[in-house]
This record gives structure tokens, C-alpha cells and sequence, in this order.
């Protein structure tokens, strides 16, 4: 009787093992694709990150043109009180501009490290149908 058990679970054991492997085999290529597909979203995050960064400096450029206008006019007055505010305000605008400027930078070396990964991910899914196909034949 134990022989039995025995046998039928070896025979069981030697059926399952190849639908087995070919489970693990096809499952390779999911991560793969779910890689490129999460990277597909970081590029389409990080262009709408520059795209609003270079909205950004946009602002802070027109920004630094209304303070430098406000400041003449300023002076002009003799509102000398009002002047030195409105320079407090030029400089921070700046700042703003040189901070949004490096967050830009910062978003196209992400754009282009995520466009990498996602060639990468391309080829590597490439490769598993290759290598599959090849193991099917």
C-alpha cells in the first residue's frame, strides 16, 4: 500500500514538474512588462513635472520684470521704504527662478534615466519572447 502512495506520488510529481517550470518560464516576462509599463508612467510623470517647472520660471521671470519696474517707480516716487521691499522681493523672486531652473534639470535627468529603463525593459522583454520561442521549438 505505501508503495502505492509512493508511486503515485512520484508519477504526480513528474507530471506537474513541466507545467511547472513552463509557468515560471511565461512568468518572466510579466515583471518585465509591468517594469516598462510603471516606467511608461514615470516619463509621463516627469514631462508634466518640466512642463510645469518651465511654467514656473516663466512666472518667476515675469516676476523679477514687475519688481524691477515696481522698484523704479519706486524710487521715482521717493517711496525709498517701499523700494527696499520691493528689492527683498526682487531677491527671493530670483532664488525662485535659480530653485525652479534646478528642479527642471533635475526632471530631464529623470526623464532621460527613465527612458533608459524603459529601452532596457523593452529589450529584456524582447529577449524572453526570443528566448521563449526558442524553448518552444
Amino acid at each position: 500500500m505505501r508503495r502505492h502512495i509512493a508511486l503515485f506520488a512520484a508519477l504526480a510529481l513528474a507530471l506537474s514538474a513541466p507545467a511547472v517550470l513552463s509557468a515560471q518560464d511565461s512568468g518572466g516576462a510579466k515583471p518585465a512588462r509591468k517594469d516598462a509599463r510603471h516606467d511608461r508612467r514615470d516619463v509621463r510623470r516627469d514631462r508634466k513635472d518640466i512642463h510645469q517647472d518651465t511654467k514656473d520660471v516663466h512666472q518667476d521671470r515675469k516676476d523679477v520684470r514687475d519688481d524691477r519696474t515696481d522698484i523704479r517707480e519706486d524710487v521715482k516716487n521717493g517711496n525709498l521704504k517701499d523700494a527696499r521691499q520691493d528689492r527683498k522681493d526682487l531677491r527671493q523672486d530670483r532664488r525662485d527662478i535659480r530653485q525652479d531652473r534646478r528642479d527642471r534639470r533635475q526632471d530631464v535627468r529623470d526623464v532621460r534615466k527613465d527612458r533608459k529603463d524603459l529601452r532596457q525593459d523593452r529589450k529584456d522583454v524582447h529577449e524572453d519572447k526570443q528566448e521563449a520561442k526558442d524553448s518552444s521549438k
